[in-house]
């Protein structure tokens, strides 16, 4: 059956255990987007769908090409291309309880808070590390500096890798990238907590951040995945309080666990060890699939062996059903994202310079204390409370922002996301003055840990309004806008902690925190340009566009 543009078919199900209907639209009615970069020619025939990578890889390898091996098969393959129109999207209906968008509020909460759990974990254990310093450097003989570079290697793990499970949980599935990689961050937090030598704590800490690396970028894909635009203003909130609340939440504890001499370095590794596991074990319990394609696919693939017709498949599918075109597409896109939308590019300058005065902040604060005001570990790590409180201070200009969205989103569009942005722009580097011109022993420390709270909040508001106005923008490709913003973002974060001791050395603290402060000066206009031109910014974006006209 061929059905027209303006038609959607309900299919029956084949399932007698299946109590609802897909929908089956033509090409030009299917509402499932897909990126923009697939063209016709990179469509595989409705025969080879269900094939497996396995094969394509062997083939691949042994330049062999099953579908072209005659001239007459090659003639069948563009006698298919051309009968393309026949094709069959599958959709979910509206209200299918199946489509992520529909799931229960106590479902999609659940879902969220789970997710979130992993990122509280993930950034606790990006700055608990530093903490244990002196008696890991101790126990290992090794150097401040290497013990920095472990600091540094966690987030380049986070860099890197999400260029690639970031794409790939858009054609996978978010649950399975999700339980594979908390157990592989269980595991290396495992092999640091044993590690006899600094070298293998180094290599431990960059694929712990490897597979942590889910924790800061898919949770914002999964958000999208199961909340609508307007919805999502509060659980993007929950997830921006769980991140960043973290690297507080680990230096406390972590601050009072080196100060104990039976504990110290190793018991920081092993918390995190008990904390990844429970969240193992909870993602096959407490998680769903929430990429409405990834289902989609599933269910496309039922229909296809059991009517035994090859022209059902997902919209999907158009990107996964060659091998090649899937490892183009899912390679490519946070880079190409991040090279070609003006959106991510600013964004990503912003939130990664903020990122590295974040680790600038988890590397320095503690040596000055110590220096400044004479603390011990325990209480250096108690000053890390300050950037707890920060957050919470953000968390409640969020929730004013989200009564500014309400109002003005039928207006402004994504764009209301990013008045709070507007005022962080402004406190980021008022808590840089701050805490730069604090550093001195005449000035109470409480003055720094004003500092310390203020570009905390700053930093609260940045990160929400990132994740949510990419998260709106990008839809469907909210994963992979994130991802390239990652990239940006944890590179900076690996960079500064390796010239921050030298740099505050040569220019003390009070001048180098100012040369920051004047640098976020420099971005303030960021939020206030795309509130003034992002609509006509996002006009010209294919994946933006694609995007918003699902919504």
């Amino acid at each position: 059956m061929k059905p027209t543009d303006e038609e959607a078919i309900v299919v029956a199900q084949v399932d007698v255990n299946e109590t609802c209907s897909l929908a089956r639209r033509s090409l030009a009615s299917v509402h499932e987007p897909v990126d923009p970069r697939i063209r016709p020619s990179d469509l595989s025939a409705d025969d080879v769908l269900d094939e497996g990578y396995v094969r394509q890889l062997g083939d691949f390898i042994e330049h062999k090409h099953h579908y072209d091996k005659s001239q007459s098969e090659k003639s069948s393959h563009e006698n298919s291309r051309e009968e393309s129109d026949e094709t069959i999207y599958v959709e979910f209906e509206d209200g299918d309880p199946r489509d992520p968008q529909n799931f229960s509020r106590v479902r999609k909460w659940v879902i969220t808070f789970t997710a979130s759990f992993f990122s509280i974990i993930v950034a606790s254990s990006s700055s608990a590390y530093a903490l244990g310093d002196p008696s890991m450097i101790r126990d290992l003989n090794a150097t401040q500096f290497q013990a920095t570079v472990g600091l540094s290697m966690y987030t380049l793990g986070f860099a890197l890798v999400p260029l690639v499970s970031a794409s790939f949980s858009e054609e996978f599935g978010r649950q399975p990238l999700y339980f594979f990689s908390g157990l592989g961050c269980l595991l290396m937090h495992l092999m640091i907590a044993l590690a006899p030598n600094i070298q293998t704590v180094i290599v431990g800490r960059f694929l712990a951040g490897a597979f942590g690396s889910t924790g800061s970028t898919m949770v914002g894909g999964t958000i999208a995945d199961i909340w609508a635009p307007h919805e999502r203003g509060m659980p993007m909130s929950l997830f921006a309080v769980m991140a960043l609340t973290g690297p507080g939440v680990g230096c406390v504890a972590a601050g009072w666990i080196e100060q104990n001499p039976h504990l110290e370095w190793r018991w920081i590794q092993w918390i995190h060890v008990i904390w990844t596991g429970i969240f193992v074990v909870a993602v096959p319990i407490c998680m769903k699939e929430t990429r409405s394609g990834v289902l989609l696919t599933r269910l496309a693939q039922k229909l296809r062996k059991d009517t035994g017709n090859h022209h059902y498949r997902a919209r999907i599918e158009d990107e996964r059903a060659s091998l090649r075109t899937l490892i183009y597409i899912s390679c490519t896109r946070p880079i190409y994202l991040l090279i070609t939308e003006p959106v991510v590019a600013a964004f990503s300058l912003w939130v990664g310079f903020a990122w590295g005065i974040l680790y600038v902040l988890v590397e320095s604060i503690a040596p000055a204390f110590r220096t400044i005001h004479h603390f011990n570990t325990g209480q250096t790590g108690t000053v890390f409370a300050s950037m707890i409180v920060g957050c919470f201070a953000g968390l409640a200009i969020q929730l004013y922002q989200e009564k500014l969205y309400t109002k003005y989103a039928s207006k402004k569009g994504p764009e209301a996301r990013l008045f709070s942005a507007c005022l962080g722009a402004i406190l980021f580097p008022a808590g840089m003055f701050i805490y730069a011109w604090c550093t001195f022993e005449s000035v109470p420390w409480i003055g720094m840990a004003i500092g310390i709270f203020v570009i905390m909040t700053a930093l609260f508001v940045l990160y929400v309004a990132v994740f949510t106005y990419l998260a709106d923008c990008y839809g469907i490709f909210a994963s992979s806008a994130l991802a390239g913003q990652s990239l940006c973002r944890n590179l900076m974060g690996m960079a500064f902690p390796l010239f921050t001791e030298q740099m505050f050395a040569r220019l003390t603290y009070h001048w180098g925190n100012t040369l920051f402060g004047f640098i976020a000066v420099a971005m303030i206009p960021i939020p206030y340009v795309l509130l003034w031109k992002g609509p006509a910014i996002r006009a010209s974006s294919k994946f933006a566009f694609q995007a918003m006209h699902k919504y």
